[in-house]
């Protein structure tokens, strides 16, 4: 039976997804990460064990593994965030294999520019967005006819195309936004003549980097599957915290999908969540706090964000966790079998005593006790544990459980 691995984020995102990608794909020769959801707003931190450092974002977190990268038809392209991320791995003497779907939706200069428009224009009401255009993607590719996929960039039509976008769609969506009026400085911006130019350059040079394909073209039966997810299951844009939500479904649905159509018949899902909550950006924070709970808490990758503001921090939110995860395991199909894991990452982070929210209340414990609790709160024995940035800080299995259940 053909298996695959999954890693799904927890909560809001941050959770350490692009680490335990990492570490599952240093266990497997050559596996393929399928990256499910998302696009270039998406940010995993990999550090390996010898120093190199990078915050994946079209590139599978696996890639210092030795892994591939495939973008399914559920992952928008950003061509010029895409070539960005090549030149800096590039730079790290990585180059990894590259495939796609030809019907990955792609992100224009024009989405980027729509949504950083409404954010500005909002204010303090802010949807927290990071601004590169994805929610305004799939709204533009799900709703108008201006659609634009990856096998559209071969097209001679591409330039009438992204000339439609700037003239036709832009306005009626920003319109449709309650923005009448374009600010001048963005109306230069769009107007720029080498603005379309560099952006076809871009396409012809995304095409010659990545291989089309669909997910059944790849011989899969010698390499290892392994989901990449990207956001966290609070930002699904099934959830009740509309609009401060991702438009992309983070958990198993997608997966679930893709996996039937290769004949993946076991999910091995890790749900990922650090050792306390972090939201970056606006939107719904219980229990927040006035700052980060623990003096040892050090994030390099999420730095204050022109859209998205600083980090928040929670207390890890069993409630939440264990809601939101029951809630994403019913979509598993019955056809598949899934074995479900805790992975809990920057428990280094943590005091002797950890505080987390469980039935409502504030509680406090030592932090393998709180994992110990939440194993119990959600009725699993496994779960693999970070205690640094690499993949030679995790913990996992036998050791680990042996930890826990003898407190």
């Amino acid at each position: 039976m053909l298996e695959a691995d999954v890693v799904i984020g927890a909560n809001l995102g941050d959770e350490g997804k692009g680490l335990f990608t990492d570490y599952l794909s240093s266990r497997h020769d050559t596996p393929i990460i399928i990256r499910y959801n998302g696009g270039a707003q998406a940010g995993h931190t990999v550090e390996t064990p010898d120093g190199m450092r990078h915050v994946f974002s079209h590139f599978g977190s696996g890639s210092f593994a030795g892994g591939s990268t495939y973008l399914s038809r559920f992952f928008v392209v950003n061509p010029l965030l895409f070539l960005r991320e090549l030149q800096t791995l590039e730079s790290l003497h990585l180059k990894p294999l590259v495939m796609a779907a030809p019907d990955c939706p792609v992100t224009t200069p024009f989405d980027m520019m729509v949504n950083q428009i409404a954010e500005e224009a909002r204010g303090n009401a802010r949807h927290g967005s990071c601004g590169v255009g994805f929610g305004e993607t799939i709204g533009r590719h799900e709703e108008t006819a201006h659609h634009l996929r990856v096998q559209d960039l071969t097209t001679a039509a591409l330039r009438s195309k992204l000339e439609d976008l700037r003239d036709i769609w832009l306005p009626a969506r920003l319109l449709r936004l309650g923005i009448r009026k374009i600010p001048a400085v963005w109306i230069e911006r769009l107007n720029a003549p080498a603005l379309i130019e560099k952006f076809i350059s871009a396409c012809e040079a995304f095409l010659d980097q990545v291989t089309l394909c669909t997910l059944t073209d790849i011989g899969l039966r010698r390499q290892r599957l392994i989901f990449e997810g990207a956001q966290g299951l609070l930002l699904d844009q099934s959830h009740d915290w509309f609009p401060h939500v991702t438009r992309s479904y983070t958990g198993l649905r997608n997966v679930v999908e893709l996996a039937e159509e290769v004949g993946v018949g076991q999910l091995n899902v890790n749900y990922a969540t650090r050792s306390y909550l972090t939201r970056h950006g606006a939107g719904p924070l219980p229990f927040e706090l006035p700052e980060k709970p623990y003096e040892k808490i050090i994030d390099l990758t999420n730095k204050p964000h022109p859209f998205q503001g600083t980090l928040r921090f929670a207390p890890l939110n069993f409630d939440l966790l264990t809601q939101s995860i029951m809630a994403d395991m019913a979509h598993a199909d019955s056809r598949l079998k899934v074995n479900a894991r805790l992975a809990v990452s920057c428990m280094d982070q943590v005091d002797a005593t950890a505080l987390f929210i469980n039935g409502g209340r504030r509680c406090n414990a030592p932090p393998l006790a709180m994992v110990n609790a939440l194993l119990r709160r959600l009725g699993w024995r496994h779960c693999t544990l970070s205690y640094g940035p690499t993949r030679a800080t995790i913990e996992a299995d036998a050791k680990l459980n042996r930890q826990i259940y003898a407190l």
